[in-house]
């Protein structure tokens, strides 16, 4: 890795980091960058997958005044994020590296669409909570959705966070930034746990790990998670899911060559 390509990676886990902790598709931008920069798609994903582990514990920290009061909440739907990202980074490691290559433009292509219809979905989970909906608890059904969401994060991530943040106004009657807050915990489980996963797997010498790629992004990502809890707000929506667009196509592009 020379000079730019460092420095790109750096650039890319600053943005990711910062998108992750107020939006929630911020591997739509560092995994697009390390695919570009040559690097085997499962190997980019999984390096990608421990870089980001700083930024959301940062981004989850940001939002420590959100959190408060949300113990029970985060204990019982924890379980459900530990659950199933242990199940999507074994899917990850135990499937074929051709079926990642098969799966992940479909995941991006979802991705991008919660991306685009996030605006949509934000209103109708307003309209929703002024209309009584959503329940105290969540129940059976917000677990299994977060168990599922979790598999997801432990198997690819993209628009993970927004996944969730759909999840949660549905299904629970809490002000939105509290519940923002709850995804990057949520959130932070799923890739801190299937990092550890990645890692050991790593030490057995069974999985691809590059780890100037890591260190970077978790350099990077760090920074971003304490911008996008400072500032992240104050940046246009229009032109945030503009530039995700734009990234995960150009990724789609290159997975498919």
């Amino acid at each position: 890795m020379n000079l730019l390509d460092a420095a790109a990676v750096f650039a890319a886990g600053v943005a990711a980091g910062g998108i992750n902790t107020v939006v929630g598709s911020g591997s739509l931008i560092t995994f697009p960058t390390l695919v570009a920069l040559g690097y085997v798609p499962v190997v980019a994903n999984v390096s990608n997958n421990i870089g980001l582990v700083p930024g959301g514990v940062t981004g989850a920290y940001g939002y420590r005044a959100e959190l408060k009061g949300q113990r029970a909440r985060l204990l019982r739907l924890g379980s459900a994020s530990l659950t199933g990202a242990v199940i999507g980074a074994l899917l990850l490691l135990g499937l074929p590296a051709a079926a990642f290559k098969f799966i992940v433009p479909i995941l991006i292509v979802i991705a991008l669409v919660l991306v685009v219809v996030q605006p949509r979905l934000q209103g109708w989970i307003r309209r929703r909570r002024e209309d009584g909906g959503g329940h105290p608890h969540g129940g059976p059904l917000l677990w299994l959705g977060v168990l599922l969401a979790g598999m997801y994060g432990g198997y690819f991530g993209a628009a993970q966070g927004i996944v969730l943040i759909a999840l949660l106004g549905i299904m629970l009657d809490d002000d939105l930034q509290r519940l923002n807050a709850s995804k990057n915990v949520l959130s932070a489980i799923v890739n801190g746990t299937a990092a550890l996963i990645f890692i050991a797997t790593w030490l057995w010498g069974d999985t691809g790990i590059n780890w100037w790629a890591v260190l970077l992004i978790a350099a990077g990502s760090t920074v971003g998670g304490f911008i996008g809890a400072k500032v992240g707000r104050r940046i246009p929506p229009l032109v945030l899911r503009g530039v995700i667009v734009v990234v995960g196509v150009v990724a789609i592009v290159n997975l498919l060559r």
